[in-house]
Parts: C-alpha cells; structure tokens; sequence
C-alpha cells in the first residue's frame, strides 16, 4: 500500500494503521486487509479516471443489498478520494468453504432478495460490469430494457472492437421479435447482477453474504443464468432457491438468453475465446 494513502486513510479512519497485507480482491482493483486497534477492514483500492465512480458503484449495490434485510453484505465505512487512486472500506469477513445446508440458505436467502420490486426495470443509476460501463436507464418493459441497456452496447462494443462482424449482430427489431416469446416479465426484482462463484461467500460463523453486485432491477432468471455459466454453486443452491416456490417459464431459454450478455462482456474483456459461445447461442436464436 502506498504511504501518501496509508497516510490519508489513517486520517479518515481517526487511527493508526497497526498492519496491512495484499489479499485476493478481484481482477480490478488492488485489496489489503488492514488492522487497526479497533477493528479489520477489507479496503480496495482503484486508480484511473473511474476509479471512485465504480467503487461508489460497488458501494451503493452492497448498500442496498443489505438493507433488503434478505441476505448479508459486507457493510461499508467509507468510499473515500486519496491522493491519486481512490479507495472503499469495508468490514472484513473471514471466509470458509460452504457446506451443503448453507449453499441451500445462499439459495432461499436470494430468492428472498429477488422478492424485492420497484416501479421499473432498471435502477436509478448506472454501474460497472467488470471494468465495463453497464446502463440502468429506466423502463417500463424488460424486454425493451435488456435489448436496449444489456445486448446492444455489448453488440456495439464488439464490434467496435473488431470481436462480432456487422452481419453477425441482430438488429434491434429482430432481437425484440425474437425474444418476446422469452422475455415476458412483470414485476422486476432487485438482482445482484453479477453472481459468478467468485462473488459470493460464507463467513467463518456459516453465514451467506454476497460481494462485487452490479445491482438493478429485472429478470430475476438473470442471476440463476449467471450463477450457472461457469459453475461452482452446486445443486443445493438451486433446491434453497427453488423452495420458496419461484417458477420461470422457459427457463432453458431464458438462461441461454441472459448467458448471452454475459459471453458478451466476457468477449469484450478477454477476447476471441468468448467467440464460438457467443456464436452459438446466436445461431440458435437469430438462424442468418
């Protein structure tokens, strides 16, 4: 850690900094467990021009999280701007690796969360996706807003990017008419947005938090899509969430469907490994 931000941060915090030392804190940012005499923090640091504003972001998704009452997330300190890099304090929670019973608690607890609704499909500011702008302008139908807010700026970014070739992305009409069938949903719920294995733990006392959201309001199938693209939540996770009696229709669909976005950003990011994934669920949705 640096010394001009070890210095501000001992300022913020009112105390002395007694120890800190690096630890696994995602792809994007650099993380320290820091120890006071009053207390462990988690703190991650980011530099760059968005470097406060995604960790505002992540702030804001933990904020609301917790405050569902539904399933724990770490509570936050502060987000605070340091001399050049900018830094999100938070409680440190000692992890262990889950049991079966409390995979399934990860599972009721998220079922619960996604009980939680508001007026629109959407949120009432933007986040990140990764590294990754994500627009949450409001709709009023989830159809128009995953189309519009999810696909399409992948789609253009890929292209952008030289990833997608023109004749291999679905206009927006086509997407809207092709989709419809799958994308009937009327009530949205409040989603993590971003729930891959490494985004959730179970503390040392067997207890479910969720880390790193993307928050907003939509398809709550959006998560279980996400939570099964790369494994590692068991089939106990999905017999808890199953048990509070939500059903999707056409949920192989809309898993292909809602994979489709993050194949996107995982194309954008890290490139033409992502490509042939992308392709298929393509060819079976918008057949050239």
């Amino acid at each position: 850690m640096r010394t001009e931000s070890k210095d501000r941060l001992e300022q913020v915090l009112g105390t002395r900094i007694l120890s800190w030392q690096a630890v696994s804190g995602g792809d994007i940012a650099r993380a320290y467990l820091l120890e006071t005499a009053e207390d462990r923090l988690f703190c991650k640091f980011m530099s760059g021009n968005a470097g406060l504003s995604m960790l505002r972001a992540e702030k804001a998704g933990l904020d609301h999280i917790r405050t569902t009452g539904t399933v724990k997330a770490p509570k936050v300190f502060f987000c605070q701007e340091l001399v050049d890099e900018a830094c999100l304090g938070m409680e440190f929670i000692a992890s262990k690796s889950p049991s079966a019973d409390e995979m399934r608690l990860l599972g009721e607890q998220l079922a619960c969360m996604h009980q939680n609704t508001d007026s629109a499909f959407g949120y009432t500011s933007d986040n990140y996706i990764g590294s990754l702008p994500q627009s949450n302008k409001q709709h009023s139908s989830w159809l128009s807003f995953y189309v519009n807010e999810r696909l399409m700026p992948q789609f253009k970014l890929a292209l952008s990017r030289n990833r997608l070739q023109h004749a291999e992305v679905p206009e927006v009409s086509e997407l809207m008419e092709k989709l419809r069938p799958y994308l009937q949903r009327e009530q949205p719920g409040l989603l993590h947005g971003d729930l891959w294995s490494g985004n959730y733990l179970i503390s040392s006392a067997g207890e479910p938090y969720l880390i790193d959201p993307a928050v907003y309001f939509g398809d709550p199938a959006v998560d279980l899509a996400m939570s099964r693209l790369f494994g590692g939540f068991g089939p106990e996770f999905y017999e808890g969430y199953a048990s509070q009696g939500t059903v999707f229709p056409n949920e192989h669909e809309r898993t292909d469907i809602y994979q489709l976005y993050y194949l996107l950003v995982h194309l954008n990011l890290f490139g033409r490994s992502y490509y042939v994934s992308v392709k298929n669920i393509l060819r079976k949705y918008f057949p050239s």
